[in-house]
């Protein structure tokens, strides 16, 4: 349970009492050569440099076999292929799919009761335009033309009880996309989520009286199926191929004279994969939230293969073990992930049941290179560093100038965040601010003349800024206790403002004491004259109380657990002043809530400059 929150006076009277005892400040004290230290070593990161899987094959398949699969992709009907002297099978499905993958119970009642609930925003089911051309915002074209809706519906009630509610849906959204056609409905993503959601979740459409409406039903099920073969390598993003291809799969396990198509899509599906995925098991658009769909994707194509008591190829299996590993590093100390390229703060629950799901016991990665997100765990803290360039442009999704920036949570309170949610813009979070969310602003980093350290484009992509990120990590031995130093640089502002931004970030293992040191080095030759309006940003966590002190060096933050950390600048730090303004941070559900950040704020002179500062717990 939750201690007491803090009063006001609480808070400055314990400012009062803790300026004197913190810790000296950066740059005089017994540690201060922390911060001074060289690296001995370094790697140098650049995007999309050695991202493919060079080793990830197809099944190995018999010469009979790869000639069927060959016939199968120049179309020859799979009928033909498998029974070619019979009649073709009639339409049916072949088994019933346990998914070990619950959907959200509030979302399914809502459904029931005559609504669609994506992130906190209800729409009557009467009211909705199911056309493919309808002007829907993305969390609702995943809902409604991808399905998605089906899988919290089955974790409402008993299957008796959500079949009316599925068959009534199903049938308004047949009604208006009775063909495979153009718009929203027929993205190669949102077709291959509604098909695999079909084939997974079909009791709910299938088991009703309406006969004709389960033989529509089907009948759409293999439509879909025909047509995402011949689409499937049309998909705009490796992420929407890899759905088309999962779907495409378990329609060759489910449906009648699937064989063909099961060998087909393996192949596609594997090859797909080795193209979205790096070498150590993140996704190229280094988003937690598209990793988790990857994820998910492949936890219900191997329930589709339990269904016909087949075993899914070894390499499937191999990519679930690699993707959990990188999804669990940037777990923070309340068991959720945090707000990274585009995704909210999705919760405990959510992340603890999909790695259930998945069946993979494993340990978060620490040192994930390609992935680009260090983490730092020390006593009950962890901290979580972006220290890669962001993704290329072909693989951005909901890309972020995050470059640098850094979370910290301590004892389930995440107390450092990032505001996060641009990918779930459009339910309470407006559309209107899906840039700003992905801007360098929203991110708690240092930023210059309040331009991003990359371009952030329209359409999730992102423009020119961050090439390569230098990155060090070590541990010290401070004598009274460890440390782990890690040390980042980006040349996203060289080219504008010539000047390279170096943050090192220092945590004790006891999690009690974060130092960092945020510096601008001249990357040119000739170095610039005059001077560059800086910010260093920290978006401080929900529930946190500030107290700023009166020189505007420090501030108390106050925790809603009765905890109480002191924020510190060093020495002079450029005349720079430490404020207080208003943020925002998004949660997994897509909501918005009001929170506060703190600002080091000054001039830098074109020369360079250094910015130290320290975050450690009082109580």
């Amino acid at each position: 349970m939750m201690s007491e929150a803090l009063t006001r006076g609480e808070i400055e009277a314990r400012r009062i009492a803790t300026e004197e005892a913190i810790a000296l400040p950066l740059g005089e004290g017994h540690e201060s050569h922390l911060l001074e230290a060289a690296p001995q070593t370094s790697n140098l990161l650049e995007p999309g440099r050695a991202l493919a899987l060079a080793d990830f094959a197809p099944p190995s398949l018999g010469a009979g076999e790869r000639l069927i699969r060959l016939a199968y992709r120049l179309g020859v009907p799979g009928s033909t292929l498998t029974s070619p002297f019979a009649k073709p099978a009639k339409p049916r499905l072949l088994g019933t799919v346990a998914s070990p993958l619950a959907g959200e119970r509030a979302a399914g009642v809502a459904l029931r009761a005559g609504h669609f609930l994506v992130h906190g925003v209800k729409a009557p089911i009467a009211q909705m335009d199911f056309s493919p051309v309808a002007r829907l915002t993305p969390p609702f074209e995943r809902v409604v033309h991808g399905f998605a809706w089906l899988r919290d519906l089955a974790a409402s009630a008993p299957r008796e009880q959500c079949v009316p509610t599925a068959e009534r849906v199903f049938g308004l959204w047949l009604a208006e996309n009775a063909a495979p056609g153009k718009g929203a409905a027929w993205h190669i993503e949102h077709a291959g989520q509604r098909l695999l959601a079909w084939l997974v979740h079909a009791p709910l459409i299938l088991s009703g009286n309406d006969a004709r409406l389960r033989s529509k039903a089907l009948k759409a099920f293999a439509e879909t199926a025909r047509w995402l073969d011949k689409s499937v390598t049309r998909a705009p993003d490796r992420l929407g191929e890899v759905t088309g291809w999962c779907a495409i799969v378990a329609a060759g396990l489910l449906l009648p004279e699937g064989k063909p198509r099961r060998l087909y899509g393996e192949a596609g599906l594997v090859r797909a994969l080795g193209e979205l995925v790096s070498e150590d098991g993140g996704v190229l658009s280094r988003s937690p939230l598209a990793q988790m769909d990857v994820i998910g994707l492949l936890v219900d194509l191997a329930a589709c293969y339990r269904a016909v008591d087949r075993d899914p190829p070894e390499a499937l299996q191999a990519m679930l073990a690699l993707m959990v590993p990188p999804l669990l590093s940037l777990v923070h100390s309340d068991g959720g992930l945090g707000n990274w390229q585009g995704s909210g703060a999705i919760s405990a629950a959510r992340v603890a049941a999909m790695i259930d799901a998945s069946g993979v016991r494993t340990r978060p990665l620490k040192d994930v290179r390609q992935w680009g997100y260090q983490r730092v765990s020390g006593g009950k803290s962890v901290l979580i560093f972006d220290a890669a360039p962001p993704p290329l442009a072909r693989h951005a999704r909901w890309g972020c100038a995050s470059t640098l920036a850094f979370e910290f949570s301590a004892d389930g309170q995440r107390i450092v965040v990032n505001c996060g949610g641009a990918a779930l813009a459009g339910g309470q979070v407006p559309v209107r601010i899906e840039q700003g969310l992905r801007a360098s602003a929203a991110h708690s980093t240092l930023v210059l003349d309040n331009a991003n350290s990359t371009a952030v484009l329209l359409g999730g992509k992102l423009g020119s800024g961050v090439n390569e990120v230098e990155i060090d990590r070590r541990a010290l031995d401070l004598g009274n206790g460890g440390a782990t130093r890690i040390e980042g640089s980006h040349d996203g502002y060289a080219t504008r403002y010539n000047l390279t931004h170096r943050r090192i970030l220092i945590m004790r293992d006891n999690g009690t004491e974060l130092r960092g040191e945020d510096l601008l080095i001249p990357s040119g030759r000739k170095g610039k004259r005059g001077k560059v309006g800086y910010a260093i940003r920290f978006h401080i966590g929900p529930g946190i109380e500030i107290g700023l002190s009166e020189d505007r060096k420090g501030a108390g933050l106050a925790l809603p657990d009765g905890s109480y950390w002191q924020f510190r600048m060093a020495g002079d730090a450029n005349a720079a002043a430490l404020a207080v303004e208003e943020s925002m941070w998004v949660d997994g559900q897509g909501r918005p809530h009001p929170i506060q950040q703190l600002v080091i704020e000054g001039m830098a002179p074109r020369s360079g400059g250094t910015f130290s500062w320290l975050l450690k717990k009082m109580g």
